[in-house]
C-alpha cells in the first residue's frame, strides 16, 4: 500500500500590532493637528469647563464655591424652565413635522415638473428665504405681523371681515407665528434636500410598480417614502436639535422676557438669561446640560426607532 504523505499545515505569522504612533503617520498627525486643536481648545474643554461649573455656585469662570446639585435642582423646582421647556417643545415640533412634511411634498411636486427650467426656477423661488440671515427674517415679519390693521396679513385678513390679530402680542398666537416665520425660511432648504434625495431613488422600482397597476399615489406612498427613509429620519433629526437651540428670532421679537407674558420664553432664552442678565453662570450651565440631555434623548429615540424599522 502507498504511504500517505501528510501535507505539512502552515502556520499563519502572528501580525505584529500596530503602533499608535510610527513614523509614516507623523504626516497625517502634522496635518490634523489643527483640527484637533481646535475641537480640544473650542469644543471639548469649554464642555468640560461647563460641567464643572454648572457644580458651583458661580458668577464667573474662574471663582464659585462648589454646591454640588443645588443648580440642578434649583432648576428642576424652577417653573419659568419648564415654562421655556414647553414653549420650546410646542414651537419646535409643530415647525419640524409641518416643515418636514411640506418640504417633502412640495419637492415631490418639483421633481415631477417636466421642464428643467421650471424646475430650476421653482428650486430658486423656494431655495431664496434660505439666504435670508435670521435677523433680517425676524426684521420683516415684525412688519408683516404688526397687531395693527397696517400690518400686511392683517390688512389682507381685513379684506374679509376678520378682526385684526395680536401675531406677535397676543400670547395665544405669538408662538404659532414664530412656527410660520420659521417655515418660511427652512422650507426651501429642505426641499433642495429632498429634490437632491429623489434623483436616487432607481426608476427600475416606479416601472416595476406601474406593471403592476399602481398609480402614482400608491408609488409615492410605497416606494419614494420608504425608499427615503434615512433622509426624513436625518431631516427630522437636524430639525429636532435646531429647534431645540431656538434663541435669535425669539430674543428679537420678544425680548429678553420672551414677550408676549413669557409664551416666547425658550430653553436657550432661559440660558442666556440667568448666564448674562442674572450673572449665575452656575445655573445657567446646569441648565445647558439638562437642555442638552434632552436633545441627546430626542436624538437616540429618533435613531433606534429608525432601527427598528429597518429590521422590521
Amino acid at each position: 500500500m502507498p504511504l500517505k504523505t501528510e501535507v505539512p499545515i502552515r502556520q499563519k505569522k502572528a501580525r505584529p500590532k500596530k503602533k499608535f504612533f510610527n513614523s509614516r503617520d507623523l504626516a497625517g498627525y502634522l496635518f490634523t493637528a489643527p483640527l484637533l486643536i481646535g475641537i480640544m481648545g473650542f469644543a471639548i474643554y469649554p464642555m468640560v469647563a461647563a460641567l464643572i461649573m454648572s457644580f458651583k455656585k458661580s458668577a464667573s469662570s474662574s471663582a464659585g464655591e462648589w454646591v454640588g446639585l443645588s443648580n440642578y435642582q434649583y432648576v428642576a423646582s424652577d417653573k419659568m424652565f419648564w415654562e421655556s421647556i414647553y414653549n420650546t417643545f410646542y414651537m419646535g415640533i409643530i415647525a419640524v413635522v409641518l416643515g418636514i412634511s411640506l418640504s417633502f411634498i412640495l419637492a415631490s411636486l418639483i421633481h415631477n415638473v417636466t421642464g428643467l427650467r421650471w424646475r430650476n426656477f421653482f428650486k430658486a423661488v423656494y431655495f431664496l428665504p434660505n439666504v435670508v440671515s435670521l435677523v433680517a427674517t425676524s426684521i420683516l415679519f415684525t412688519f408683516l405681523f404688526n397687531p395693527g390693521s397696517e400690518g400686511l396679513l392683517n390688512y389682507v385678513i381685513g379684506l374679509v371681515g376678520i378682526e385684526p390679530v395680536g401675531w406677535f402680542t397676543d400670547p395665544s398666537y405669538s408662538r404659532f407665528s414664530i412656527v410660520l416665520m420659521t417655515l418660511w425660511g427652512m422650507l426651501g432648504y429642505n426641499t433642495i434636500i429632498f429634490i437632491a434625495a429623489l434623483t436616487s431613488v432607481p426608476r427600475d422600482l416606479y416601472e416595476a410598480a406601474e406593471i403592476d397597476g399602481a398609480n402614482w399615489f400608491k408609488k409615492w406612498l410605497y416606494i419614494t417614502i420608504p425608499y427615503l427613509r434615512p433622509i426624513i429620519i436625518f431631516m427630522v433629526i437636524i430639525g429636532t436639535i435646531n429647534a431645540m437651540k431656538r434663541f435669535t428670532d425669539v430674543w428679537l421679537i420678544g425680548g429678553t422676557a420672551g414677550n408676549p407674558a413669557g409664551s416666547l420664553m425658550t430653553a436657550v432664552l432661559y440660558i442666556y438669561r440667568n448666564a448674562f442678565l442674572s450673572s449665575q453662570m452656575g445655573i445657567a450651565t446646569a441648565a445647558s446640560y439638562i437642555l442638552f440631555m434632552f436633545i441627546l434623548t430626542l436624538t437616540i429615540i429618533l435613531l433606534v426607532t429608525n432601527r427598528k424599522s429597518n429590521f422590521d
